[in-house]
């Protein structure tokens, strides 16, 4: 299904599947990212082996096939790139972290969680407990296919609320994860096709980030900034539920279609 109205009707219960292929979803992909540079562990395994900066669209490729496969894919599927994401993070290592690490990828698992719920109660509305409840459930497969275990999990939604909070008193980010995260946001070094985008990109990612995350990550922020996030989010809305559903859906689509289709060629598919 796909919710065409603002407010969520009281009758529907939506499954995280009903939600995950909105396009409207990476407008939260660099805020995102942001927040997991921001525990430390996985900031500096970022900063210091992630090839993003040297092939950012192959990484957002990647990144986004992770995602769509875990919520559309069959389990076959699933257990496949769990597989390939494991061997990716081998490499990832060193005194002071390990991709193989559960709790950091609890917390990675959860800013995706929190990244769904946000971004589409910005575009369409406040969501139901009961749906807020299931997309929350259903996102525990991105913790799960790696190496969380489901009672690392707070158990509701309410209580993970608590783990957030909690959270955010263990961000940190050395200087070469500041860096890092600002060279993200730069337009050096991009694909000439990604250039035009950078603009709202930032401003999207830091806007969508707590003054104090900001802060964190050393991000800048002006009132000029805050007028054009809020201006953004008076206009888009509106204009992105008049798109028919299909057309907002098509990039998840392909992505499916891809993932499979490199599986079957035996390409690269992460």
């Amino acid at each position: 299904m796909t919710p065409t109205a603002k407010t969520e009707p009281a009758s529907t219960e939506l499954a995280l599947a009903d939600i995950v292929g909105e396009a409207c979803m990476g407008l939260g992909a660099g805020s995102t990212v942001m927040l997991q540079l921001a525990l430390r562990p996985v900031g500096l395994g970022v900063a210091e082996h992630s090839a993003t900066l040297n092939r950012p669209l192959d990484r957002l490729r990647t990144t986004a096939t992770f995602v769509i496969c875990m919520v559309l894919g069959t389990e076959a599927e699933r257990q496949a790139v769990g597989r390939m994401v494991n061997k990716a993070h081998v490499p990832v290592r060193s005194e002071h972290y390990n991709a193989f690490d559960a709790d950091a990828q609890l917390w990675v698992a959860a800013t995706l969680a929190r990244n769904f719920e946000q971004m589409y109660e910005r575009t369409f509305g406040p969501l139901s407990d009961e749906s807020r409840e299931r997309i929350y459930r259903d996102s525990w497969v991105f913790g799960t296919i790696l190496q969380v275990t489901p009672d690392m999990w707070p158990p509701t939604r309410a209580e993970f609320e608590d783990y957030w909070t909690s959270m955010q008193a263990k961000l940190s980010a050395e200087p070469a994860v500041q860096d890092y995260a600002r060279q993200l946001l730069t337009t050096r070094g991009k694909p000439l096709i990604a250039k035009p985008l950078m603009p709202i990109q930032s401003l999207m990612t830091r806007g969508n980030l707590t003054r104090e995350q900001r802060v964190l990550l050393g991000l800048p922020w002006t009132v000029r900034d805050q007028k054009r996030y809020d201006f953004f989010w008076r206009v888009f809305p509106p204009v992105y539920r008049r798109i028919p559903g299909f057309l907002r859906t098509f990039g998840a689509r392909v992505n499916l279609f891809d993932m499979r289709l490199r599986m079957k060629l035996g390409r690269r598919v992460i």
